[in-house]
């Protein structure tokens, strides 16, 4: 999952959390989890002020930004003397759970 701004929305997106008006979080939400983004959806949340929305996975590459294998790799390198311990274990596969839910699982994407 990741929140980004509005102005970076694609038709083809889809969302990973609820949306509302204007940002707050409360209140009825105007689009529901899950839903597809479409053009004529994204002008909809333009005119209702929403600024930013989540999204499933990790669309939106920034300068700088680690890609999905760079992140593993430095897991791997913090855990290579504790994996031993069971509960290091289940931390590290927590967090790499973690990971590939937050940056959308895919190892090909690369940052741009």
């Amino acid at each position: 999952m990741q929140k980004i701004p509005l102005m970076l929305a694609k038709a083809g997106m889809k969302l990973a959390r609820d949306v509302f008006r204007g940002d707050s979080p409360v209140g009825m939400p105007i689009c529901g989890k899950g839903t597809e983004l479409t053009e004529s959806l994204i002008g909809r949340f333009e005119n209702m002020d929403v600024q930013s929305i989540y999204v499933e996975g990790h669309p939106v590459w920034e300068e700088g930004e680690r890609s999905y294998d760079d992140l593993l790799r430095e897991l791997d390198a913090r855990f290579i003397k504790t994996r031993q311990n069971p509960l290091n274990l289940k931390l590290y596969e927590i967090y790499k759970a973690h990971l590939a839910k937050s940056m959308g699982g895919d190892s090909d994407r690369q940052a741009e």
